[in-house]
């Protein structure tokens, strides 16, 4: 059925434009997935640009359901709400280098579209400004452009828009449409890999079909798609959809995936790190430069306040403590990428295979999940209220690339959601097991018995061996006062939870965290593991290791920092 055109661009053809993106990103997701082989063959391109639409689509409908019901003004939003709800909601989804930089694009368009707030709609004059902005936005949010990839499709699609800036919003559509089909055509010849592997650049694909979906939500007819990959850029069948993994996608700057196994290898760094974070813009300039120095692949995308940050590195740690000296960061990502990732930016090493086996874990801290990370782990992080749902596990788990996946949820009232995830994924070919850790000290334990070279079942049962036989405690402060199972606590009281349950209700953290310690070693032990979270007194760690070196005989003790965690510490004994 042709979809009803619109005459111009209100909020209506924004939300118009949202649906038909994701409908259009979602057939198109596995062919964009399958030709990603620059800057690095990842295979998410089309998944992120996917999940990336999502998100501003789902925005953009809680506003128009916001005014529907009466709670936010007239009955339906202006040009300007759903232009900013869009931005907005693709800049807190943004995935990957190809996600953030379309999150980008669309913020480009919505400051165009948004300056007159009281403005009901624009025309085409208005819309082949809003490209122009996006274009020039999208480059500039990259630290180190590339032509040949998402951002000469942006560049010759505003160029185009310009040339037809006296027509119809349809017509500048179209004119921006045809623009960008023939950069996309183009890009093999600007980009030597691209040739090499017969594809265009996978981004750019995905700018296509967001902007056919624009033709199709002003003239109620979707425009010719680019004709496949391959033949464009020489002449070859494209590639088969069991192609995913091996040539993935170019999102714009070099490295968009990742390369290097344990650690960084010679082609480029070991570690995605993506996080949203809220600062000024001085100490976002200054973390722009603090994040090229360390790894590639730098976007830096948004303003007002929010940010969207992605870069390559070896050193995950050093790139979230970056952040966090910037602002507050959140819904931190990190994501390392094994043997055989290729940074296709360096050149001449063929794409990768999926790894033969990763692990996935949820983490409730900055620190943490640099710890995971640098130990071989994809994470997803579950910061304080805001618990993964299991779409992203999900999304973890493709990210991890392998035929086998260890998924660990570190957390008991995750378990059902990480199933959920785990089943999903096997529906899709991959082998997964999942380990029910309660406590992220419980993944640490089953992490480092962890050996990729044995057979799967023996390393998931020696995995789930260690976590079984690690107790965990946490210590923390009640929020409010409530019944628990050591008595009834009041609000700020400091909690001891030993294997889930209130074991010890205190009046300070030192007192409370050693009554819990000792209870956990008088059953015995070897080693305990202390987390500690960033409003953890300072000298508590020399304190308890004092305790434990005194009081206990070979018992050992290892000190790890969790950054917002939630809790003040979080102990292990095994």
């Amino acid at each position: 059925m042709a979809q009803v055109p619109q005459t111009f661009f209100d909020a209506l053809a924004v939300r118009t434009w949202c649906g038909l993106a994701l409908r259009a990103l979602g057939h198109a997701r596995e062919e964009i997935d399958a030709i990603n082989v620059y800057p690095v063959a990842d295979g998410d391109t089309g998944t992120n640009l996917y999940l990336t639409a999502e998100s501003a689509a789902a925005a953009v409908e809680a506003v128009f359901d916001g005014h529907a019901a009466g709670r936010e003004g007239p009955a339906s939003p202006s040009l300007a709400d759903a232009v900013r709800a869009m931005a907005h909601g693709a800049l807190i989804g943004a995935r990957g280098n190809s996600g953030t930089i379309l999150a980008q694009l669309l913020r480009g368009m919505a400051q165009v579209l948004a300056a007159d707030g009281e403005a009901p709609h624009t025309d085409g004059t208005g819309l082949g400004l809003a490209l122009r902005s996006a274009a020039d936005s999208a480059r500039q949010a990259v630290a180190h452009p590339v032509e040949g990839t998402v951002l000469t499709v942006a560049s010759a699609a505003a160029d185009a828009a310009a040339g037809a800036r006296g027509g119809d919003c349809g017509a500048v559509a179209r004119a921006a449409h045809e623009g960008a089909r023939a950069a996309l055509a183009a890009t093999p010849g600007q980009l030597a890999v691209l040739e090499r592997a017969g594809v265009v650049d996978a981004g750019g694909r995905g700018l296509v079909a967001v902007l056919g979906a624009l033709v199709e939500t002003f003239t109620g007819e979707a425009p010719a798609g680019p004709p496949p990959e391959a033949a464009r850029a020489r002449g070859e069948a494209p590639p088969a959809d069991g192609a995913r993994g091996r040539t993935p996608a170019a999102d714009g700057v070099p490295g968009d995936g990742t390369d290097c196994a344990d650690g960084a290898l010679e082609g480029g760094p070991a570690f995605e790190v993506i996080y949203l974070l809220e600062a000024g813009d001085e100490a976002v300039a200054r973390l722009r430069h603090r994040l090229d120095a360390l790894g590639d692949s730098l976007v830096v995308v948004g303003g007002d306040g929010l940010w969207n940050i992605h870069v390559h590195v070896d050193d995950a740690g050093a790139a979230v403590e970056a952040g966090v000296e910037a602002g507050r960061p959140h819904r931190i990502r990190i994501t390392h990428f094994g043997l055989g990732d290729v940074h296709t930016a360096h050149g001449e090493r063929p794409p990768r295979e999926p790894a033969q086996r990763a692990v996935v874990a949820v983490v409730p801290g900055e620190g943490l999940a640099a710890l995971y990370a640098e130990a071989g782990a994809t994470t997803v992080l579950a910061r304080p209220g805001e618990p993964p749902a299991s779409g992203e596990l999900v999304q973890a788990v493709r990210r991890a690339h392998a035929r086998e996946v260890v998924l660990l949820p570190n957390d008991a009232e995750l378990r059902h959601t990480a199933a959920a995830a785990a089943e999903q994924a096997r529906a899709e070919g991959l082998r997964v097991a999942l380990i029910p850790t309660r406590s992220a000290v419980q993944g640490i334990a089953a992490l480092a018995v962890h050996e990729p070279g044995r057979r799967f079942d023996e390393d998931v049962v020696a995995m789930t061996s260690a976590a079984g036989t690690t107790r965990y405690a946490e210590v923390t402060l009640a929020e409010h006062q409530s019944w628990t199972t050591a008595g009834i606590c009041q609000a700020g009281d400091v909690l001891g939870l030993i294997d889930g349950d209130v074991a010890v209700i205190g009046s300070d953290v030192d007192g409370t965290a050693r009554t819990v310690l000792d209870r956990m070693l008088a059953a015995g032990g070897e080693l305990v593991t202390l987390v500690l979270g960033d409003e953890a007194p300072d000298d508590i760690a020399d304190r308890l290791e004092a305790r434990v070196r005194d009081t206990y005989l070979a018992v050992d003790t290892v000190v790890h920092h969790g950054g917002r965690q939630g809790s003040l510490l979080l102990i292990g004994v095994e």
